[in-house]
């Protein structure tokens, strides 16, 4: 079973849409226990850093998330709130991956909302796939390049689209969206 972590966050059913075309069950919860007995987490979201933050802290969840054992996944929202600190509403976030999040420089349109190349792929969620790989983004706040960087994007800067730590893994667009390289994304995350 795959839980699929409730945080009054959007994007949560697209994302257990993606997981049952694929062939997986999954749950929608905030319960501690149903986290901790899934075989995958996954953390989606789309939404404002400091207000999902909240949620998490008010439902226990923030400092929880960290000592998941089991592999997991950030999209989006849940990719930023993984990382040290959001310009987003000043916010203190999990602190999993070592980047701050950023707000696009006003140079290009803002929100980056659209298809564009991942390039440097290394780590799990890439296997077996070669760079470019073209996937769906929506998103003003990026994550900044790091050692924990497993996928780059360039708009107006480069930026992580994904990131990878340990049992710990993220991406800065939507695999859910994002056709086939998407659901051969989330097939070597599901594989972990």
């Amino acid at each position: 079973m795959i839980a699929i972590i409730d945080y009054n966050a959007g994007n949560i059913s697209s994302v257990q849409n993606a997981l049952k075309r694929l062939g997986y069950e999954s749950i929608i919860t905030r319960d501690k226990e149903q986290i901790l007995s899934a075989d995958k987490v996954i953390l989606p979201g789309v939404g404002e850093a400091s207000t999902a933050m909240s949620y998490l802290k008010e439902y226990g969840l923030d400092s929880f998330i960290k000592d998941i054992k089991q592999p997991f996944l950030g999209i989006c929202l849940g990719m930023q709130l993984m990382c040290n600190y959001s310009e987003e509403g000043e916010t203190d976030c999990l602190g999993i991956f070592n980047s701050d999040v950023k707000l696009f420089p006003p140079e290009e349109k803002v929100p980056h909302i659209g298809w564009n190349s991942l390039v440097g792929l290394k780590g799990d969620l890439f296997k077996n796939m070669n760079a470019p790989e073209d996937v769906y983004f929506v998103h003003s706040f990026y994550a900044e390049l790091s050692e924990e960087t497993s996928a780059e994007c360039n708009y107006i800067l480069p930026f992580s689209a994904a990131l990878e730590k340990n049992n710990f893994y993220a991406t800065q667009f939507h695999p859910e969206k994002s056709a086939s390289v998407g659901e051969q994304i989330l097939k070597n995350f599901l594989s972990l």
